[in-house]
């Protein structure tokens, strides 16, 4: 075990934190620890578009010019009297050790970097193309010659990460995966309780309860299932019926359990919800904890810190009065478009999603939109009634627009150079309630619950109830009509909108100012994460992104955010049941206590069933302890292993090479799929890669690749040398795959093509071009 390792990267985020809380703190100033859990998201923010633009020039001066930048900054912002408070800092430290160490341990018995159940050799890839290479954008390792056309900002991220502490690749991928969980988990435990204090409610049970939702915890469709297996045989087949369950997996006992069932739980087909036939266009519904152990350094993960804090950027500006105009416009038009252009490059589907979080903000927030003008502007608006409402719903929307805009600007190299076509589908098949409860029950019930109380409170008990009563009609409704989602949804929807707006509603523009702490609000903050999150399961329900796998790619991508935006305010809603919700007499103050805790014990207690099960299988099939991804190459494809290793340390910089195409999730060399490896596992770019290229760019460039690199390997003499020299080769690579795909193999024929490495049945060659 690299424990060196683990405390060199453990101290860099640590500092990291320290540096960056400095210049957290001047942008959460109303922030219960003064946003010290967001100071390392404040500073990857900082590093990250240093490199990502100087890095066009040269990466590695990006790489120390994006330190010098955090530094100064930190500087700057302490001159003027700013500092971090070493309590909170040592709370927030605290979390993100635990956090971090957890994973590592995790990662330390399961490493490995495989190209099946997942994808670890495109996240693997494309981090040593960022360490390999010198400018950005960084040249595309499966289609040699052209930039990678992907979301790479996350991988970028890493590669800077990695350079700083001089680490190989094989270890900082996981040392990297386990810094991106820890801060994902420090910020919702940092805005959860940003958000918790702000209404009076714990800060540290907040946090902590949202760090359990993005964390550890699970969705319900295990806990289920564990339910189906502990029944009598009789009843657990009739449940499982009406559920529409197969008895598999958990539900036919522990022995049986995959901790990837429950992150298919949604079928587009059929309505099966707990099997499915290999192959089915199934929707991907996972959630942190099953994305974690997975363990793909991916856009979707590596996001997530970044998502929050946007949220937490929001939640400044939410705090902020009307009177300080120019912190207003600096949170929403210098920091939100800064980071929505980092996010553009780092998981493109999570780009809209800061355009939505800061349109419900702005139309939410205690200072009315129309502050933000000038008295000349501001005093042609509508100041009460309905149309006041349209008008701030309008100027929001106006507002998330302007950060849309500048989010491009920001991130316009991208868009230029990394662009693929996509068509946009209305109405696929739509979720099923059973499915929509087994995966965002976690929080649809405690959201629901909450909302219910204090529409009690500001409506009085009798009418709360029948407000209930119309809720659980529309979800029976939504379920008969085929419309589940709007049926279980649309409820906290206008639940959530209208608690949020309620005080000001029909007030003046003049006197909404004095509303900034949140006055006499049923709800805060939480209400516009909650609000977040509704609306992109909403989304997701009726309009997806075409691809050859349904909406599965539109959901996955999608549902991750939501499960994070719901997370964060998760804490606070639980939080406020467990200490704030006194209704009525004592009795039944008495009885809404004991059933509350009850409900949130079971709720905690049920949905760690997952990681309990999860994490004893991962201990059970482990080896020694080890954060090298690539060490099980020498058990599975030796021979193959000591040729890829020779050709990483011995080409210098990122010469093109060739391997068997096309290539896919399989490494199987009998079948003639190499999977790419020699490309993946050094960041060499080769000819034609995986298939995913085709969708990337199109079917007739990849096709024409794929043809050519058969040519390559068994054309004439003429036609290889006019190859070689087209695309630029260097090294061809000749292992099982190769030799199985193309059977006799005349490229070692070539005049100036010459064996420079012969390992078992592996041959390297290389390509003196200037001999061609």
């Amino acid at each position: 075990m690299e424990y060196g390792l683990v405390v060199l990267w453990l101290a860099l985020y640590l500092l990291l934190t320290y540096v960056g809380a400095t210049v957290a703190a001047a942008l959460f100033p109303r922030f219960a620890d003064r946003g010290v859990a967001f100071g390392l998201p404040v500073a990857f923010t900082i590093l990250w578009l240093v490199a990502y633009f100087v890095g066009r020039v040269s990466l590695t001066a990006g790489v120390w010019l994006g330190l010098l930048a955090l530094v100064a900054g930190a500087t700057i912002v302490g001159s003027r009297g700013t500092t971090v408070d070493g309590r909170a800092y040592a709370e927030v430290a605290s979390v993100f050790t635990l956090a971090f160490c957890f994973l590592v341990a995790v990662r330390a018995l399961d490493p490995v970097i495989v190209p099946l159940g997942g994808e670890k050799f495109l996240d693997f890839g494309l981090l040593n193309s960022l360490v390999r290479g010198e400018t950005l954008p960084p040249e595309d390792m499966w289609f040699a010659g052209e930039p990678v056309a992907y979301y790479y900002g996350g991988h970028l991220l890493a590669a800077v990460l990695t350079r700083i502490t001089g680490t190989a690749s094989q270890y900082a991928y996981n040392l990297a995966l386990a810094g991106f969980y820890a801060t994902l988990v420090t910020a919702a435990y940092g805005l959860a309780g940003a958000v918790a204090a702000d209404r009076g409610v714990s800060r540290r049970l907040a946090g902590a309860l949202s760090a359990f939702c993005v964390g550890l915890a699970s969705n319900l469709s295990t806990p289920v299932r564990l339910l189906i297996w502990l029944l009598p045989d009789n009843l657990a087949t009739s449940l499982a019926e009406s559920a529409g369950y197969e008895i598999s997996g958990l539900a036919a006992g522990p022995d049986s359990f995959s901790y990837w069932d429950a992150s298919r739980v949604i079928a587009d087909e059929a309505g099966d919800f707990a099997s499915y036939e290999p192959g089915a266009a199934l929707v991907i519904d996972e959630f942190p904890l099953f994305a974690w152990l997975n363990g793909d350094l991916h856009a979707h993960m590596m996001s997530t810190g970044f998502l929050l804090l946007a949220a937490a950027l929001c939640f400044s500006y939410y705090q902020t009065p009307a009177v300080e105009r120019r912190r207003r416009i600096v949170l929403l038009f210098g920091a939100l478009p800064a980071l929505a252009g980092l996010m553009a490059v780092t998981n493109t589907w999570s780009f809209p999603s800061i355009a939505g979080l800061t349109m419900l903000t702005v139309a939410v927030a205690p200072a009315d939109p129309g502050t933000l003008f000038p008295d000349g502007v501001r005093d042609h608006l509508p100041t009460a009634g309905p149309t006041h409402e349209v008008a701030r719903i309008g100027l929001a929307v106006g507002v998330a627009v302007a950060v849309v805009a500048l989010g491009l600007l920001w991130s316009l190299p991208f868009w230029l150079g990394a662009a693929s076509g996509r068509e946009v589908a209305f109405l696929p098949d739509r979720s099923g309630m059973l499915e929509l409860l087994a995966v965002h029950g976690l929080f649809v019930l405690p959201f629901g619950l909450y909302l219910y109380a204090q529409a009690g409170r500001t409506l009085g008990t009798e009418r709360a109830r029948i407000v209930g009563l119309a809720m659980i009609g529309v979800i029976f409704l939504g379920a008969t009509v085929d419309l589940a989602a709007v049926g279980l949804l649309a409820p906290l929807l206008v639940g959530a909108w209208l608690l949020a707006r309620s005080p000001s509603l029909g007030q003046s523009v003049r006197s909404i100012p004095t509303l900034a702490d949140g006055g006499d609000r049923p709800v805060g903050f939480e209400a516009v994460l909650v609000l977040a999150g509704t609306g992109l399961v909403l989304l997701v329900e009726f309009v997806f992104v075409k691809e050859n796998v349904g909406r599965m790619n539109t959901v996955f991508k999608t549902y991750m955010q939501v499960w994070v935006l719901w997370a964060a305010a998760a804490g606070p809603v639980l939080a406020w049941l467990l200490t704030r919700w006194r209704p009525g007499s004592e009795t039944r103050r008495l009885v809404t206590r004991t059933g509350t805790t009850a409900f949130v014990v079971l709720l905690v207690l049920s949905t760690s069933v997952y990681g309990a099960l999860a994490l004893t299988n991962h201990v059970e099939a482990a080896g020694e302890p080890t954060l090298n991804g690539t060490d099980h190459l020498d058990r599975t494809h030796p021979e193959e292993a000591e040729a890829i290793r020779w050709l990483d340390r011995t080409a210098e910089g990122q010469p093109t090479i060739v391997t068997a195409a096309p290539a896919g999730y399989r490494w199987n060399p009998e079948d003639g799929d190499g999977a790419s490896a020699p490309a993946s596992l050094t960041g060499l770019p080769t000819v034609a890669g995986w298939y995913h290229e085709a969708q990337y760019r199109n079917d007739t460039v990849y096709d024409r690749r794929v043809s050519d690199v058969e040519t390559i390997y068994t054309g004439s003499a003429d036609e290889q040398r006019a190859l070689l020299q087209e695309y630029d080769v260097r090294y061809v690579y000749v292992g099982p795959a190769e030799q199985a795909r193309y059977g006799e193999i005349t490229i070692g024929q070539v005049s100036g093509v010459t064996e420079v490495k012969r390992a078992g049945d592996v041959v390297i060659y290389r390509v003196h071009l200037e001999q061609l």
